[in-house]
């Protein structure tokens, strides 16, 4: 690994760390914990999480919310030369969400064995076919990624346990 790599690495963590406070945050307020960030130069320039029940809004997952975010920060719903760093791989409607900005480096941390759409259940990002192709990278901080989703619904299933007693 050279350095430019391990300070890529290193950069790609730290920032879905700050992705990963975000999810917690959802986690909080009872919507499924997906934290995303939109990084332009460095700089954090849009954040999100997941919020479709409280909003009332199936759009509104964590990576819909930080493109907005960024999208209206930045002043143009291009996000061009801009990397999205999110919790969970994201779905076929995010996926299609992130060619329309033109992301140009989607990160993201756990794989989404039921809806992922980079990959695990089909790969949007790969459609050849598509006239824009973001650079996936998959896998950064999957495990933390990962507990914190398999937590939040082994509490919510020990919730509706207790409820049905």
């Amino acid at each position: 690994m050279t350095s430019n790599t391990a300070n890529s690495l290193e950069q790609d963590q730290a920032f879905m760390s700050i992705a990963l406070a975000l999810a917690g945050q959802a986690a909080i307020a009872g919507e499924v914990p997906v934290g995303a960030i939109v990084v332009k130069d460095g700089e954090i320039i849009g954040r999100g999480s997941n919020a479709p029940i409280g909003s009332h809004d199936p759009s509104a997952h964590a990576e819909i919310q930080a493109m907005r975010n960024a999208a209206k920060n930045l002043g143009n719903y291009r996000l061009v030369d801009c990397t999205l760093y999110v919790t969970l791989e994201p779905c076929a409607m995010c996926a299609g969400a992130i060619q329309h900005a033109r992301i140009a480096r989607l990160v993201y941390g756990a794989n989404d064995l039921k809806t992922g759409a980079c990959g695990s259940v089909v790969d949007l990002m790969g459609e050849q076919k598509l006239n824009h192709h973001t650079q996936v990278i998959s896998g950064i901080l999957a495990d933390e990624c990962g507990k914190v989703l398999s937590n939040f619904f082994s509490e919510r299933r020990k919730l509706a346990k207790l409820q049905r007693q």
